[in-house]
C-alpha cells in the first residue's frame, strides 16, 4: 500500500510541476513577443535594486500597516515552504519526518514554521477584512471588480486553508507522538508551540482516526501547494516569482527621463548630415518600417510586458495618481491589467493557431485602453514612484501617446496647437519670434 502511495505521490508531483513548466514556457514566450531592449547594463546597481526592493521589501513599508503585514506573509510563505522539501522526500520514499535526525535544529525549524504559520494566518485575515469589511478605496474601485477582486480573495482563502491544514497536521502528529506505548513511526520529534493548543481536540478519539485525519491534512496540504503553484500563472500573485526579475530589469534612468525613438533619431541624424544622400536605397529594402510608438502589446518592449505580468494590482499607483484623484478615467493599475489581459489574448491566439499570431482585428489601443485614459496622464511619475516592485505604467502610456501623435495625428486640439506653435514660432505660444520680447516695452 505504501508503495502505491509513493507512486501516486510521484505522479501527482510530476503532473503539478509539469503543468507549471508548460505555463512558464508560455509566460516566457508571451514576454518575448515584445520588442528587444537592452537591460544588461550596470549589473551591480541592478542586483542592489533587486535586493532592496524585491527581497528587502523597501518600498512596501512606505505604507507601514500593509507593509508590515505583507512582510509577515512574504517571509512566512518563503520559510514555511522549506518544509515542502521534507514533505516531498517523505512522499517519494514513504518516510515520516525524514529530517528529524537534525535534532534540536529540527525542533527550532518546526517551531518557527508554526509561529510563522500563525502570523501568516492572522495577517491574511486582516488583509481579508481590509478588502471586504472596511473596504479600502483602492480595493473597491471599478477597475478591480469581477475577476480581479475574486482572484485576490481566492488567494487569501488559499492561504488560510494551507496554514490551517499545516497546523492541524502538526497537531494530529503531536497527539500520535504522545500515544501511550507509541503509534507506528510517530516518535517524539519537533517542537509545536502553536499546534500544542490544537492537539487536545483529539483527546478521546481513537488513534486510528487521528492517524487518518493527519494523513488527510498531509495530502491536502501538498495538493493545495501544487494547486496554488499552478494557479499563480492565472493570478496577480505571479509577482511572487516575477518581482525579482522585474526589479532587476527595471529602468535605472532618472524618473522623467524619456527614451528616444531610434527611428526618429536616425531621421534627425540623416537631416543634419550634409553628406547624407536622402534618396539612397535603404540598407535592408525588405525590412518592415518601424512603428512610431505602440498600438498593441507586440509594439511594447519585453520589460513592459514583464511589468504587466508582475503587477500586484495593489492599487498604490492609482491611489496616488493626481489625474485619478480629480475624477478622470485614468487608472495606472488598469493600464497594467489591460496590458496583461491583451497579452494573454494574443497568447491564446498563438496557441490556437499553432504558434502563429493571426490578426484578430483587436488592439491594446481603443479595445482595452482608451485615448481618454492616455491623455489624462500628467506624466508626473507618481505611479512609478509608488509601485512596490518598480513597474512603470507611464512608459506604456508614453509609447501609446507617441503612436497617436506620430502615426495617427490624433493628438488633442490643445496639444496640436502647441506643436504647431513650436514648429512655426519656436515656442509653445502663438507669438512671432520677433515679437517675443515686446512685453519689456509695455508700460
Amino acid at each position: 500500500m505504501n508503495f502505491l502511495d509513493n507512486i501516486f505521490f510521484a505522479l501527482l508531483l510530476a503532473i503539478g510541476i509539469g503543468y507549471f513548466t508548460i505555463n512558464v514556457k508560455k509566460l516566457i514566450r508571451n514576454i518575448n513577443l515584445g520588442r528587444d531592449v537592452n537591460r544588461s547594463d550596470n549589473s551591480s546597481e541592478r542586483w542592489k535594486n533587486m535586493t532592496m526592493v524585491a527581497l528587502g521589501q523597501s518600498k512596501m513599508v512606505k505604507r507601514p500597516i500593509a507593509g508590515f503585514l505583507h512582510i509577515i506573509v512574504y517571509v512566512g510563505f518563503v520559510i514555511i515552504n522549506i518544509e515542502v522539501i521534507e514533505i516531498i522526500i517523505d512522499g517519494l520514499f514513504g518516510t515520516h519526518r525524514v529530517l528529524s535526525f537534525m535534532g534540536v535544529f529540527y525542533d527550532i525549524l518546526i517551531g518557527s514554521f508554526e509561529i510563522l504559520a500563525f502570523l501568516v494566518l492572522v495577517a491574511v485575515i486582516v488583509f481579508w477584512i481590509r478588502r471586504n469589511v472596511t473596504k479600502l478605496a483602492r480595493f473597491t474601485s471599478s477597475d478591480l471588480k469581477g475577476k480581479p477582486k475574486n482572484d485576490a480573495n481566492y488567494i487569501l482563502y488559499f492561504e488560510m486553508v494551507l496554514m490551517s491544514l499545516f497546523l492541524l497536521m502538526n497537531a494530529a502528529d503531536l497527539h500520535l507522538q504522545n500515544v501511550p506505548g507509541g503509534f507506528k513511526d510517530y516518535s517524539a520529534h519537533g517542537s509545536f508551540p502553536i499546534s500544542q493548543f490544537i492537539a487536545p481536540i483529539f483527546n478521546g478519539i481513537s488513534s486510528s482516526l487521528v492517524f487518518i485525519i493527519e494523513r488527510i491534512a498531509w495530502w491536502l496540504h501538498i495538493v493545495g501547494i501544487l494547486i496554488f503553484l499552478n494557479y499563480l500563472y492565472f493570478s496577480k500573485h505571479l509577482h511572487i516569482l516575477l518581482a525579482f526579475p522585474n526589479t532587476y530589469f527595471a529602468d535605472l534612468n532618472a524618473k522623467g527621463k524619456l527614451d528616444n525613438l531610434e527611428s526618429v533619431t536616425n531621421e534627425v541624424k540623416l537631416m543634419m548630415d550634409p553628406t547624407a544622400d536622402p534618396f539612397a536605397a535603404p540598407a535592408n529594402p525588405d525590412a518592415v518600417p518601424a512603428k512610431f510608438g505602440a498600438s498593441d502589446v507586440q509594439d511594447l518592449n519585453w520589460v513592459q510586458l514583464l511589468n504587466a505580468y508582475s503587477c500586484t494590482e495593489c492599487g498604490r499607483c492609482t491611489s496616488s495618481c493626481p489625474a485619478n484623484q480629480t475624477g478622470k478615467k485614468l487608472s495606472p493599475r488598469k493600464i497594467m491589467m489591460d496590458t496583461r489581459d491583451r497579452l494573454e489574448e494574443v497568447g491564446k491566439n498563438i496557441d490556437l493557431n499553432k504558434g502563429v499570431f493571426v490578426e484578430d482585428g483587436k488592439s491594446l489601443l481603443n479595445d482595452y485602453i482608451t485615448t481618454e485614459e492616455l491623455w489624462a496622464c500628467t506624466s508626473c511619475n507618481a505611479c512609478v514612484e509608488e509601485c512596490p516592485i518598480n513597474i512603470s505604467p507611464l512608459s506604456i502610456i508614453i509609447d501609446m501617446r507617441r503612436y497617436l501623435v506620430m502615426e495617427q495625428s490624433a493628438a488633442p486640439t490643445e496639444l496640436n496647437n502647441v506643436m504647431t506653435n513650436i514648429e512655426n514660432n519656436g515656442a509653445p505660444w502663438q507669438y512671432n519670434q520677433m515679437d517675443r520680447l515686446n512685453w519689456a516695452n509695455e508700460e
